[in-house]
């Protein structure tokens, strides 16, 4: 029988976060601040305190980080942290009796009461010099022995010998240099840390066939690098392409998804794979891989990363379907099943079978995804990964972050949950989500908070607005004020947020009613556009990009914060991040002007409940003055929303409409 102790003297449970309790590392990217909670407390009346011990990849101990009880008689405790290098951490608890703040207890009782007086003050000498004794000679240590001294001068009045102990600057040393007793450490839990890129930035797609000539309609490469300028312009840090790869003839889809494409039909370039080549290929009508090497290299001069699509499905023409067909399901006739997703058919599209030759599928896939890498690809948008084996991801996924820990993976999963949250804690750094279908406040309210809460430790959101195959309802009847005021709200409630192109000008015109495909829709054809059209929502990406690039409290999740407003068409939320804190305020209806009172948390400002405050409009450059409860009315249009910097302000009269 083992006679380790389950728990430890000083009792620590419960630490947070712990991401499958403890199998597998919580993460965080450089600089990012999160919080380690922990359950602490002891038998008795004496007093505990706990605190965090950060170790960095190369095994050192990060500074003190004193933990905080978080509600009187809670005892739960926590305190920040922020890992400052990229890398596998890990953390724990360290809980301790305190006999200093036992003894304080009991003197600010005694002494003025007049009990055992002689006898509390001779301990408290003992204990600050014992506390002392642990602190390097310098000022510091000073600071305690004077106040152990003071303790135990017989001569003092014995109020001015308990003051002594109770000064500012000795609760200064003590916190840094606090004398612990029984110490119990909780088990080491792991922490992934990676590159900025993993939790901030703004994504956009295109599609580099649709950027062609008047004389040659077929985009490619070096006529697609047209378009890079203005997409970094607009603020845009990732350019995402759609895959690249050749397409295949069999079954290829027509014009809105039809079963019978002419001489002139793209095709979809998801049904990747020809006789020219498969998933390490390019379309010859793009170009060469050379030509390729070069549209990444001008998409870093205009600073812009490239993200490739990863698709695992084939065409029937893909060299695989030959080479592997152990990799296929076969029907008894022989055939192989093309790819559903009722009431959608892909009968262009073979998916993968993967039991049969597992480590062959991932062997193959490593080798697609290092072929890509080598020509300067640091981030893949994984294609339906929820319909290929967890397993095999977890394999793949730890495969190259174990060589290129830089390496993103995005995972374009919208379906259930259990999924979505296991593909994010097995490795894929980022997440699509279900912000396209949550417009009302209850329904942000409710799911940014569960996004930002436990979930944050694993899961990485990225909130496209659009893409090639969803075109929200809210988008195809709120016209041009709802693609404005879903733009705002992806582009301050979540660090990552993406558009697919077209969504500057607003196309909203669906295949039909009932349908979240477009009509026309660029997966099946070119889509040339005019991107000097009137009214486009250009300037106003720009701008939400240029703004969430001044503030640093834009750039993180778990910070986010509801406020109260008395009208449920309005929505209020601020972000705070060090001395930077955001208020931004959305008239959710694209249809009409909204009016509402704002009652803000003004804690969770900063501020305190009777202070005032200035809010500068970072779309407008409007100032105005602000109390804990104020008024606001926004119209649909251009900026349907306040993005306020919030600043502390004197108190004055009127002015706080906005």
């Amino acid at each position: 029988m083992s006679s380790t102790p389950v728990i430890g003297r000083i009792p620590v449970r419960d630490v947070r976060p712990a991401v499958e309790s403890g199998r597998r590392p919580a993460k965080a990217v450089v600089g990012e601040t999160f919080e380690v909670t922990a359950t602490v407390f002891r038998e008795g009346h004496d007093a505990v305190a706990a605190n965090v011990v950060l170790t960095d990849p190369e095994g050192r101990h990060g500074p003190w980080t004193p933990m905080r009880e978080l509600a009187a008689g809670s005892d739960r405790w926590g305190a920040e942290v922020t890992p400052d290098v990229e890398g596998r951490w890990t953390y724990r608890v360290e809980a301790w009796s305190d006999p200093i703040g036992t003894w304080r207890h009991v003197a600010r009782i005694k002494v003025p009461a007049g009990l055992d007086t002689g006898l509390v003050l001779e301990e408290g000498a003992e204990l600050y010099a014992r506390a002392a004794a642990g602190v390097p000679e310098g000022p510091q240590h000073a600071v305690l022995l004077a106040a152990a001294q003071t303790l135990a001068d017989d001569t003092l009045p014995v109020a001015t010998r308990l003051a002594g102990a109770l000064t500012p600057e000795v609760d200064s040393v003590l916190a840094r240099h606090p004398l612990r007793e029984l110490i119990t450490a909780s088990e080491s839990l792991p922490l992934l840390v990676e590159r900025e890129r993993a939790l901030f930035g703004s994504w956009y797609e295109f599609f580099p066939r649709s950027e062609g000539t008047p004389e040659r309609p077929h985009g490619t490469f070096r006529t697609a690098a047209r378009r890079l300028p203005a997409i970094a312009a607009m603020g845009f840090d990732v350019v995402y392409l759609p895959p690249i790869h050749p397409i295949g003839t069999t079954f290829r889809k027509g014009r809105n998804n039809t079963l019978s494409a002419g001489p002139d039909d793209v095709g979809v370039p998801w049904a990747i794979g020809s006789p020219e080549g498969g998933h390490d290929a390019v379309h010859p009508d793009l170009g060469t891989i050379e030509d390729f090497d070069w549209f990444v290299k001008e998409a870093g001069r205009q600073g812009l990363e490239v993200a490739l699509d990863f698709a695992l499905q084939c065409s029937p023409d893909h060299p695989w379907v030959h080479k592997h067909p152990e990799w296929f399901h076969h029907r008894p006739d022989g055939t192989i099943a093309y790819a559903e997703n009722p009431p959608k058919k892909y009968q262009d599209i073979y998916p993968i079978a993967f039991d049969a030759d597992l480590d062959g599928l991932v062997a193959e896939t490593l080798r697609v995804l290092r072929h890509w890498m080598g020509h300067g690809v640091r981030i893949f948008r994984v294609d339906n990964p929820h319909t290929k084996p967890v397993v095999f991801w977890e394999r793949v996924i730890a495969d190259i972050n174990a060589t290129d820990p830089d390496v993103i993976f995005l995972a374009e999963a919208f379906t259930r949950p259990a999924m979505m949250h296991t593909l994010a804690q097995i490795g894929f750094q980022q997440s699509y989500t279900y912000f396209t279908w949550r417009n009302t406040k209850e329904e942000l309210t409710e799911y940014l908070t569960e996004l930002s809460g436990e979930a944050a430790s694993y899961m990485r959101p990225n909130f496209f607005a659009n893409t090639p195959d969803i075109l929200h309802a809210f988008l195809q009847h709120g016209g041009r004020p709802a693609f404005a005021l879903r733009a705002v709200l992806a582009a301050t409630l979540s660090p990552t947020w993406g558009i697919y192109s077209g969504y500057e000008l607003a196309e909203s015109t669906p295949l039909r009613e009932g349908s979240e495909e477009y009509l026309d829709s660029e997966k099946y054809q070119l889509k040339p556009r005019n991107w000097d059209a009137p009214d486009s929502l250009a300037p106003l990406i720009t701008q939400l990009n240029t703004i969430r690039r001044r503030h640093p409290a834009l750039q993180r999740l778990r910070n986010i914060r509801f406020h109260h407003t008395d009208n449920d068409a309005v929505i209020a939320y601020s972000k705070r991040t060090g001395d930077d804190t955001v208020l931004v305020v959305v008239n959710l209806d694209p249809h009409h002007t909204q009016e509402a009172t704002v009652s803000l948390d003004m804690p969770q400002l900063g501020l305190e409940w009777h202070e005032s405050l200035s809010v500068h409009d970072e779309l407008t450059g409007e100032t105005y003055h602000w109390r804990r409860n104020s008024y606001v009315r926004l119209e649909p249009g251009r900026a349907p929303a306040h993005l306020f910097q919030v600043r502390r302000s004197a108190p004055q009269s009127g002015g706080s409409t906005a």
